[in-house]
């Protein structure tokens, strides 16, 4: 048995993180995921030609190193590949009432893009390399 997921987004805030009273430092954030909407087996177009698009958005949560990474390196409108598991919940809100959540935690993200900030700088091109390999 096995409770894998692989999503393929955009970060829609930027990652939120804390530490709790044991030293677990965990990363918060939501990732948005879509695909065309389809109507009797065909993309589905607005009066532009334009593709309309289906969005769901999920809750990411990343634990210790991998939460710093994330919170360190990652911002709103980046686009990573988050591999990970489905996580349930349950509990009793403030008026009795029995809630349930859902979220995806993640063992593995993967940056498909640069955050924002970093875009406008070129990356270096020159080789530190003194010596030819050959």
């Amino acid at each position: 048995m096995q409770n894998i997921v692989i999503l393929a987004g955009n970060i829609g805030q930027n990652p939120e993180a804390r530490t709790t009273q044991g030293g677990t430092q965990i990363t918060n954030f939501s990732l948005a995921t879509s695909r065309p909407r389809l109507a009797e087996g065909r993309v589905l177009r607005d009066d532009n030609g334009y593709r309309v698009m289906d969005t769901e958005w999920h809750r990411i949560t990343c634990f210790n190193g991998l939460g710093k990474t994330v919170a360190e390196h990652c911002e709103k409108g980046m686009k990573v590949l988050v591999h990970g598991r489905i996580h349930y919940s349950k509990w009793i809100d403030s008026m009795g009432n029995d809630r349930y959540g859902c979220e995806i935690i993640a063992e593995k993200v993967d940056f498909l893009s640069r955050p924002k900030s970093a875009e406008g700088q070129d990356p270096e091109l020159v080789d530190r390399d003194d010596e030819i390999p050959f």
